[in-house]
């Protein structure tokens, strides 16, 4: 029985990852894009933890983790090249102090 659960769950976000990647390709600005991507990214990593539940298995935590600090890494810098027009800053250091 919980095999089947986990089966539908991945199969419902599989159809979401689908929705947003529309959502990427058609979005109407980047901010809706920038967002879908996010959602992606969640999608994936929650996809990887129930078929790591489902086959039993620890081998995928390592992955999980590199999905998380990969979408937050491009969500940030999404979010910074929106608010800024550039994600990494060219000046003088000395400047900061």
């Amino acid at each position: 029985m919980i095999h089947f659960i986990l089966m539908i769950s991945i199969t419902i976000m599989a159809l979401a990852i689908g929705v947003c990647a529309w959502r990427l390709v058609k979005g109407p600005s980047l901010p809706d894009r920038v967002a879908a991507l996010d959602t992606i990214g969640i999608n994936l990593l929650a996809m990887v933890a129930v078929l790591s539940v489902f086959l039993e298995t620890q081998a995928f935590i390592e992955i999980i983790l590199l999905i998380g600090i990969l979408s937050f890494i491009g969500t940030t810098a999404f979010a910074r090249y929106i608010e800024r027009g550039v994600v990494l800053e060219h000046g003088n250091d000395q400047d900061c102090r």
